[in-house]
């Protein structure tokens, strides 16, 4: 599979170009155009069949389905996008695993295997679930998000503080903590809550902007319903 990611990094769309026979699997709902001889087929993920998907959908929050493109009698190209304006980044997986926060899976070629993993209570305080989305294998692993893509490289016993609505992947290797920003004044009155602390070795991806802060910023703005009395 070769790809080719343009318009980034707020209208991100990635051009997969397929070879005859070669395969990609996608999330529900993230194909944006394909060949006319592209042939897709809905299964329940990437690896692991029924129980994964069910762990995938119910505990990590994503589609209980995804879409397999194939490419049939001869070359073909997939675009995909993700539903909110942001980045999309390729992300080689040869024998690592990584973990994506809900929502940062776009897609991925054959070889990759989707599951979830317990983050433990950390993971609960830091707004992300108590469930992550493990990816594994051998293949191409494209990451999506809300805003632009950043990536960070930690060398061993390095740290890095991420507010924790801007969190979008990292490598298993890297181990975080969660944690208040400051004293008790500046957790309360900063706007910031809580941070994650990651420490290497590894790499983490981080989105410039917060879903949850958007929708902090709007609410206030929507109007109120109206009653029918």
């Amino acid at each position: 599979m070769e790809t080719d990611i343009r318009y980034g990094p707020a209208y991100s769309l990635a051009f997969l170009r397929l070879d005859a026979g070669e395969t990609v699997m996608a999330e529900a709902g993230a194909m944006v155009s394909m060949s006319a001889n592209v042939g897709i087929e809905t299964s329940s993920g990437a690896g692991g069949g029924l129980k994964a998907a069910l762990k995938r959908s119910v505990l990590g929050g994503e589609s209980f389905f995804m879409n397999r493109f194939t490419a049939e009698g001869g070359p073909g190209e997939v675009t995909v996008a993700p539903p909110v304006p942001g980045d999309i980044v390729s992300w080689p997986i040869e024998g690592q695993t990584v973990l994506l926060q809900s929502g940062s899976y776009l897609a991925s070629s054959d070889g990759v295997e989707v599951d979830t993993k317990w983050g433990g209570a950390k993971s609960f305080f830091s707004k992300e679930g108590l469930f992550l989305l493990k990816v594994s294998g051998a293949g191409e692993l494209l990451v999506a998000s809300y805003g632009a893509i950043h990536p960070i490289d930690l060398e061993a016993g390095e740290s890095y503080v991420l507010d924790t609505g801007h969190m979008v992947a990292f490598s298993e290797g890297v181990d975080y903590q969660v944690r208040k920003v400051g004293g008790l004044k500046s957790t309360l009155l900063s706007g910031e809550g809580l941070v994650a602390e990651f420490t290497g070795p590894g790499r983490v991806y981080l989105q410039t902007r917060s879903a949850d802060a958007f929708v902090d910023w709007l609410a206030p703005l929507l109007p109120e319903p109206r009653s029918n009395s």
